[in-house]
């Protein structure tokens, strides 16, 4: 049986300096596929408002929505950790919203852990969930929740200050208890020395190759969603052009009366066919 990934085992394989993989997931199947493949963790990210429902960011993402999508995913995984992102307001009003919808999240879709933006007076409230029970993998640097406080998608981190303003912020959240934290579009020589600093693992999108470990959002690395495309992804495949080959083939097929072949029907046997006739005469 292939072993549960925990958050011991991200924080030993950080110690070991093996890198740690991630991937956005939404529902059953694709979790099935990453988990099967080997990915050590399955964040069911807010960005299922852009790229599942065509949202133009993330903020207008429920809930409900996120409980939804993470309890699909984990019915589909035996061995990857499911991080459920909580969505824009379930946290940031008070310590008593963020511990009741974490809890919910943990409770209602059995994820294993949840992610929370932000830094400052974010930290408190980390440490108040975390201490309730409920781990979080914090995140810093382009907030996409933040986005118009950070005038739209922008490199955070790029002037000395502000730089030192992150690493602080990073150490901030490690000591209210989150198990990892998100570096999202930060310089390289940042995403460096905040790995160094912290003993727990830094997952990297968009913030150098020193990071602990990377993430991205899989229809991105898939070609299936085209509309935002940051410096940091990397196409692996073309699935969209495969997909519209199929179902072009379909079309044809269907207009043309090659499908459904004989290979794709039922038949009666022609002792039932004989007696039907007779019935219908």
């Amino acid at each position: 049986m292939t072993q549960q990934m925990t958050i011991a085992g991200l924080l030993n394989k950080k110690k070991k300096k093996e890198r740690i993989t991630a991937l956005t997931a939404y529902e059953y199947s694709f979790a099935r596929i990453l988990d099967g493949a080997g990915i050590d963790i399955i964040l069911v990210g807010d960005s299922l408002g852009m790229v599942f429902a065509g949202y133009a960011t993330t903020i207008p993402v429920t809930l409900e929505q996120m409980l939804y999508h993470t309890k699909a995913v984990k019915t589909g995984v035996e061995r990857a950790l499911v991080v459920c992102d909580m969505p824009f307001l379930s946290y940031q009003a008070s310590v008593e919203s963020a511990i009741l919808n974490a809890g919910r999240a943990i409770k209602e879709t059995g994820c294993d852990a949840v992610k929370m933006e932000g830094a400052g007076r974010m930290v408190h409230i980390v440490r108040e969930v975390v201490a309730s029970g409920i781990p979080v993998m914090a995140h810093i640097g382009m907030t996409p929740q933040s986005l118009g406080q950070l005038g739209g998608y922008r490199v955070q981190g790029k002037t000395a200050v502000r730089a030192r303003q992150l690493i602080e912020d990073a150490i901030a959240l490690e000591g209210a208890g989150a198990f990892s934290i998100v570096l999202e579009c930060i310089p390289q020589e940042l995403g460096e020395i905040i790995t160094e600093r912290l003993t727990i693992p830094t997952i990297g999108i968009g913030a150098g190759v020193d990071c602990d470990g990377q993430v991205l959002v899989t229809p991105d690395i898939l070609g299936l969603y085209g509309e935002i495309k940051p410096r940091f992804i990397k196409q692996y495949a073309d699935i969209a052009a495969i997909a519209a080959a199929a179902i072009a083939q379909f079309i044809e097929e269907v207009g043309s009366g090659a499908f459904p072949g004989k290979e794709q029907c039922y038949a009666m046997s022609p002792e039932e066919k004989e007696a039907l006739q007779k019935l219908i005469q």
